[in-house]
């Protein structure tokens, strides 16, 4: 995110324009005010290395906030804005932030969590920050900063953010890379791989859908600033909306998830004919698997425009394939592009072609678990050589490689191993279907047998004449183990807005204090 040089050459550039309002901010403002954001954390007795967070919705304020620790070698981490006031108090305390940055909308979830976070100094409130809290630890954003320098803090240098998995399957870990002492103006080897990787250039136009505090829109924001170009930011994402906006401003970029892909297929067959599409140049997909099916028809939508990865936050290794390749390899998330993999069974030797076996990456960047040396040598093999952050899939003859599934999620029933995202991928382009999990629960003869959870499309009556359909529609497409022996309901899945299922969730209801569980 550091800009300098643009602040001079592209003064009155949009740097960043959220989508619905308008409301913009100029290379010269996003430069001054991510100085003065700085200058207030050196304030704060903040010094090279330590940590601070943001905890708030998309907000024009997210980037300066993020861009003042680039440029003061401190680790911020963003933290997703949809968590309870105990999560939140956990990833304040597991960070050591010392320092908050919040929205009046989220501010009373926050003073919950700071009954549990004592190191925290002061929060900081985009809008009003007397909003009935009489706590003299939160201040006003605005206020703080309007007084303090626009110039760089005199000792500049690079930072980074230190991000938290999702916590899909346990407690989110923070993610923290080694940082040299570097100028701000350069850039970690990790940042200049998916500049080049995701073709982003000079006056480029990036439409960001997603949440912010999510590692993908983060690491795209930031390159976005940094190549020259002009960011757009929804408050929070819509189908039909996301196509006028890539009109309206003439979109060259963006990256999505494949739950997005599937809202906007099933909008009505005339908005999707009117969208104007034209200036659209590559559209990034990754966070979850994409049903073969939602692809196909995206790129038949689209065009050959369509780039998809497969990376983790910890960064082990990147996977790529573009539109033509995918096409050669349906249902492949790429080919190795950054670290070698290895895909290992059960006892740590190579699974053959074709067959599954637990993810491995020869480790490409330095990471390790903040605050958690435990679960770090758990993801690292003995030899400390390789990382795994336990996702399944295997490799084809040509060495693209294919996502089965967590192996936490893996559903062993009658000593059969089931892989339940191919029945996930397949219940989600039903077209009453708008999103659908799929999971082990408990069996008195097999062990476990296949569940599928649902969240129908609006107006669809949930009875049970829609479970004979749905069960009869698995039944015409997969092999009879692989098909659910029963189907539920639920008005939302838990889906965290960056396209990850909350799956744990929903799976731990049927589990309860069951000894025979065997998922993680």
């Amino acid at each position: 995110m550091y800009v300098d040089k643009f602040a001079v050459e592209k003064a009155n550039q949009a740097a960043v324009i959220m989508a619905e309002t308008g409301e913009t901010l100029t290379y010269q403002e996003f430069d001054q005010r991510s100085n003065q954001v700085a200058h207030l954390l050196r304030s704060e007795g903040l010094k090279r290395l330590d940590h601070y967070a943001v905890f708030m919705e998309n907000s024009i304020y997210y980037p300066e906030i993020c861009g003042a620790g680039e440029r003061s070698g401190l680790y911020y981490t963003c933290i997703n804005s949809y968590l309870t006031a105990d999560e939140l108090a956990y990833i304040i305390n597991n960070s050591e932030s010392q320092i908050v940055f919040t929205s009046t909308d989220k501010c009373h979830t926050l003073k919950a969590a700071l009954a549990q976070c004592p190191n925290v100094k002061h929060c900081y409130v985009i809008g009003d920050s007397d909003k009935g809290l009489n706590d003299d630890r939160f201040k006003p954003y605005q206020k703080a900063i309007e007084d303090l320098p626009t110039t760089p803090v005199s000792d500049e240098s690079l930072g980074t953010s230190m991000l938290y998995s999702s916590g899909t399957t346990g407690r989110p870990k923070g993610i923290l890379r080694p940082l040299e002492e570097l100028p701000p103006s350069d850039s970690l080897p990790m940042m200049t791989f998916l500049k080049n990787l995701w073709q982003y250039r000079e006056n480029m136009i990036y439409l960001s859908p997603a949440p912010l505090y999510h590692s993908a829109p983060q690491a795209a924001v930031g390159l976005t600033l940094r190549a020259g170009g002009t960011v757009i930011i929804m408050e929070k994402f819509d189908a039909a909306k996301y196509l006028d906006y890539v009109s309206q401003y003439a979109v060259t970029h963006s990256q999505l998830v494949p739950t997005m892909f599937s809202r906007m297929l099933k909008l009505p067959a005339d908005v999707k004919a009117s969208a104007d599409l034209s200036s659209l140049e590559i559209a990034i997909h990754a966070a979850a698997p994409c049903p073969a099916k939602v692809k196909q028809d995206m790129i038949n939508w689209w065009g050959p425009i369509i780039h998809e990865y497969y990376g983790a936050t910890e960064g082990l290794g990147f996977t790529a394939c573009n539109s033509e390749e995918w096409l050669a390899h349906k249902g492949s998330v790429g080919r190795v592009i950054m670290g070698d993999i290895a895909i290992l069974d059960e006892d740590g030797n190579p699974s053959p072609k074709g067959k599954p076996g637990e993810i491995w990456f020869k480790t490409a960047n330095a990471f390790s678990y903040f605050n958690d040396d435990e679960k770090t040598q758990e993801v690292t093999s003995t030899d400390g050589t390789m990382s795994t952050v336990g996702d399944v899939g295997y490799l084809d003859d040509d060495g693209f490689l294919y996502l089965t599934d967590r192996a936490t999620f893996m559903i062993i029933s009658g000593g059969v191993n089931i892989y339940p995202q191919e029945t996930e991928d397949l219940l989600i382009t039903h077209p009453k279907i708008a999103d659908a999990a799929v999971f082990g629960v408990p069996n008195e003869d097999f062990g476990e047998e296949v569940k599928a959870v649902i969240q129908t499309m609006p107006e669809i009556d949930e009875n049970e004449d829609l479970v004979l359909e749905l069960m009869a529609f698995c039944a015409a497409n997969l092999s009879p183990q692989k098909c659910p022996r029963s189907i539920d309901f639920e008005a939302e899945l838990p889906r965290l807005p960056t396209g990850k299922l909350y799956k744990r969730l929903l799976r731990d209801r049927y589990w309860g204090d069951n000894k025979n569980k065997i998922l993680g």
